[in-house]
């Protein structure tokens, strides 16, 4: 699949309420009641009454083996699914001690120490998830994970969540935000 340019735009009004953001670590976001997802050629537009616009874009999957790959693409489910009212975007910046480890280190304590791809397969397909890249736009976050889910798996959401803050790779996180959504019905 091409690479996908995706803005989240926290403004007044959107296809998503925001029911809370918080900052896990270092600085939060301003204050926003909804959130617009915005991909392709719209993500290059700006909104006016935005709080905030976090900017990224879907690449290759960096740190994963053949094999993870495709275990995760057998489980993972659509984003877009109807019974998916519940949301989460999670940006994400990492220290310049992640980024100063080479690419084998990096995937250690990726997938080694703190398995991060075996946690999230636990989870799937309940809970579908998208990455995006944005260290490379001059984003202020490196990665902005954005997961779906139904209201029945919130408590799992939260289960992967406090799993993946507890392994040797959270340690190299410098800022995160926590955005927690429901999907509006018109």
């Amino acid at each position: 699949m091409p690479p996908l340019r995706v803005a989240f735009v926290g403004a007044a009004s959107g296809a998503w309420e925001i029911e809370s953001c918080r900052a896990v670590v270092g600085e939060g976001l301003p204050a926003a009641s909804h959130l617009n997802v915005l991909e392709g050629v719209d993500a290059a537009a700006s909104e006016t009454d935005a709080a905030w616009i976090l900017r990224g874009v879907t690449s290759n999957a960096r740190y994963v083996t053949r094999a993870e790959q495709a275990s995760l693409a057998a489980a993972q489910e659509p984003l877009g699914r109807p019974a998916a009212r519940c949301a989460a975007l999670i940006p994400i910046a990492k220290s310049e001690a992640w980024w100063g480890l080479a690419q084998d280190e990096r995937r250690r304590i990726f997938e080694e120490t703190s398995a991060h791809v075996a946690t999230g397969l636990r989870y799937l397909p309940a809970i579908a998830r998208r990455l995006h890249h944005g260290r490379d736009l001059g984003e202020p976050f490196d990665f902005l994970t954005w997961f779906e889910f139904s209201s029945e798996s919130s408590a799992a959401f939260d289960e992967l969540v406090d799993a993946l803050r507890s392994t040797e790779e959270w340690s190299y996180v410098v800022r995160e935000v926590d955005i927690r959504l429901r999907r509006r019905v018109d």
